[in-house]
């Protein structure tokens, strides 16, 4: 990317995990609703669940996600009565006992579960969801709290995928993110992954933290990809948030990359994972050429949610735990996120749904463009809105304020078929801008476009 481009175009955009994005969520949306949506869902939908541990060891000062930090079991333990219960009372509401294809547990850090307890919520899962031998158990790991009785349960019942935390092996980098994790760290978990039957491993790394340099990150990806041999990877850009996430004020800003590096980070890193023979799938994760997501990524059949890029096809995303996210036909729903807000509420015999927005007939639209642009990079805007049976020409407003992406050779303009260049990808979110009606551009409650 030119220098000049990465600096007109240093843009605040949503991450477009969903559409509308989650600040557009309101309290209007509560439990009773969320109840109805759930008894009203088809018996045949295939449901995809999330769940979410609330809870970490140690505070990672670069992290972004909903957690608390904790030395003790108890209140973890306390916790998980609660999930446990509202995995209850969600499946009592569903029509009948359905299918679930798709199981994620991510946090906070679900390797703060004892192993006991981790076998305990996949056999309630298990009881009240319908799982076949095709159903992916996925599973977020810290390898600095993951022993090898925990692996073990992993694979005992039956966990298919894990995604580890390396972000970066320079030590410097990682005293300054509060995450001090050698390699041979990492090496164990993923060793012991395979002897017990985890085969599918995944790997996430961060670009743009404190200290990185630019070899510093290219020599983290060598030797991740070498030493893991990972099936997948994800290279996500550090989003610096101190006004939403306190934490990150720790984070000195001097000692961040400027947007230049930034760029050259990104566009480097994904030379080399290239170079390794991995395919690009939509803007930050990476395939193994003959891996599932690379697949879909060619049959145009690769999805997106709160996940980030996936394979799961189930329209229905039900999401547990204190800050659950969850997607339904009807619209979008959010859990509490004070932890003992949220148990209160379970406790009570509530369900936690604190915001949430129905969605309409243009968001559905909308959506599905946007999702077309993240995940194959074109979306033909005739072929969309003639399965919506609505008129295309109702985009050409937003499809011409794409003028200056066009001129600057980010993206293509074909009637309403748009393109977005290789050299375009990293401002694939500011193309879905254009036709995000919500968005108020620059919001300083979105990370940068890169």
């Amino acid at each position: 990317m030119r220098p000049d481009l990465a600096a007109k175009y240093d843009l605040r955009v949503p991450r477009y995990t969903s559409y509308p994005t989650a600040p557009h969520f309101h309290p209007g949306v509560t439990g009773e609703t969320y109840r109805k949506w759930l008894g009203g869902l088809d018996p045949a939908l295939e449901l995809s669940l999330y769940l979410h541990v609330a809870f970490c060891a140690d505070m990672c000062w670069f992290c972004g996600c909903h957690t608390k930090v904790t030395r003790r079991y108890a209140p973890v333990a306390t916790y998980m009565e609660a999930v446990w219960r509202e995995i209850e009372m969600v499946a009592d509401a569903l029509p009948q006992r359905m299918l679930a294809r798709h199981i994620h547990f991510g946090g906070g850090s679900p390797t703060i579960l004892t192993p006991t307890d981790f076998v305990k919520t996949v056999e309630l899962l298990k009881s009240k969801f319908l799982l076949r031998d095709q159903s992916e158990i996925a599973v977020e790991l810290d390898p600095r709290t993951a022993d090898e009785t925990y692996i073990k349960a992993l694979g005992s019942v039956g966990v298919t995928r894990a995604s580890i935390g390396v972000q970066d092996l320079d030590p410097e980098v990682q005293k300054a993110i509060n995450r001090i994790q050698p390699y041979e760290v990492s090496e164990r978990v993923v060793g012991w992954l395979r002897q017990y039957g985890v085969s599918e491993v995944n790997v996430d790394l961060v670009y743009g933290l404190p200290h990185q340099t630019l070899d510093g990150l290219l020599k983290t990806i060598d030797t991740a990809l070498t030493g893991f041999k990972p099936r997948r990877v994800a290279l996500f850009g550090y989003a610096h948030v101190p006004w939403m996430k306190k934490h990150q004020r720790l984070i000195p800003e001097a000692a961040l990359p400027d947007t230049d590096t930034r760029w050259q980070m990104y566009e480097q890193g994904c030379k080399m994972l290239a170079d390794h023979g991995f395919v690009q799938i939509g803007l930050d994760h990476f395939a193994a050429p003959d891996d599932a997501m690379a697949i879909a990524l060619k049959n145009k059949t690769l999805n997106r949610n709160f996940q980030g890029y996936t394979t799961d096809t189930a329209s229905t995303l039900i999401g547990f735990g204190a800050s659950g996210i969850g997607s339904l036909p009807q619209g979008y729903v959010v859990n509490e996120g004070e932890v003992h807000a949220y148990q209160r509420l379970i406790s009570d015999g509530m369900l936690a749904t604190s915001r949430g927005i129905a969605i309409s007939d243009d968001d559905r639209l909308r959506r599905e463009i946007i999702e077309r642009l993240m995940c194959d990079l074109e979306v033909d805007i005739d072929a969309v809105a003639a399965t919506h049976k609505v008129d295309a020409a109702q985009f050409d407003a937003e499809i011409d304020t794409l003028g200056p992406l066009q001129a600057d050779g980010l993206v293509t303009v074909d009637g309403r078929r748009l393109t977005v260049t290789e050299e375009g990808r990293t401002l694939v979110r500011a193309v879905c801008a254009a036709f995000d009606r919500y968005l108020k551009a620059g919001e300083q409650r979105h990370s940068k476009a890169v």
